[in-house]
């Protein structure tokens, strides 16, 4: 059953937002890819990101939720589960040129009201994961989740044009977290923290996911691709 959280009174029910690439292979998991080779880093990133939209729509109902897409789902793994697993969500392509930008022009066609923005490299976030953040928006203009690399994971706002912070700040530094949270600050914006979650970028934070989210879909592809690159040599 889908538990709706909302915030203040007048301020709409919490929705989520999701920022994927397509698991394409060559392009998907490229730094997996070294040691698993492409088409099965292609197959993990398909199977994180089919965990992350089932605990969206868990947590907020699949007509809450939004997908801002770069690339094309029929080039990549997992295209029929996918399409499955998006049934009544919007999905939009991702626009402009740096990350920066497409995250703050996805929050912008995202929408208004509570939103809680997240990637497909945390596949053991849970629907609770995101009631907690989103319980923060009752009291803060913003939350934001730390990932352990020094990166976020989870980005919620009440409004869109908090978003705009994002314009400017490197991504996917050893820094972003504490970078983004000072632009946030910047703006005039209260920040919250929530949970810190791992994102899986290199071989040692796929198999520690792995061992945390034992039941998820990527745990499982995970094994398989690891047992095979083992077989191969890899």
């Amino acid at each position: 059953m889908t538990s709706e959280v909302t915030t203040r009174a007048g301020a709409g029910a919490l929705r989520v937002l999701v920022m994927a690439k397509a698991p394409v292979p060559g392009v998907s998991k490229t730094r997996l890819a070294a040691t698993i080779g492409d088409d099965a880093a292609a197959e993990v990133a398909a199977a994180a990101l089919i965990d992350t939209l089932a605990a969206a729509a868990e947590a907020v109902g699949s007509a809450a939720c939004v997908l801002a897409l770069a690339g094309d789902l029929d080039d990549g793994a997992a295209t029929a589960e996918l399409r499955a697993a998006l049934t009544g969500w919007t999905v939009l392509p991702q626009r402009g040129d740096g990350f920066d930008e497409r995250l703050a022009n996805a929050h912008h066609d995202a929408g208004d009201g509570p939103v809680l923005q997240v990637g497909m490299d945390t596949p053991q976030m849970t629907a609770a994961h995101l009631h907690a953040a989103g319980s923060v928006l009752e009291t803060h203009d913003t939350v934001l989740g730390a990932a352990e690399d020094g990166g976020w994971w989870v980005l919620g706002r009440r409004v869109a044009a908090a978003a705009e912070a994002l314009r400017g700040v490197e991504m996917s530094t050893s820094t972003t977290y504490d970078d983004t949270r000072e632009a946030l600050l910047g703006r005039g914006l209260s920040v919250a923290p929530t949970a810190v979650l791992n994102d899986v970028d290199e071989y040692a934070d796929a198999v520690a996911v792995a061992q945390q989210a034992p039941h998820t879909r990527f745990a499982r592809t995970w094994a398989a691709a690891a047992s095979l690159a083992a077989g191969a040599g890899r």
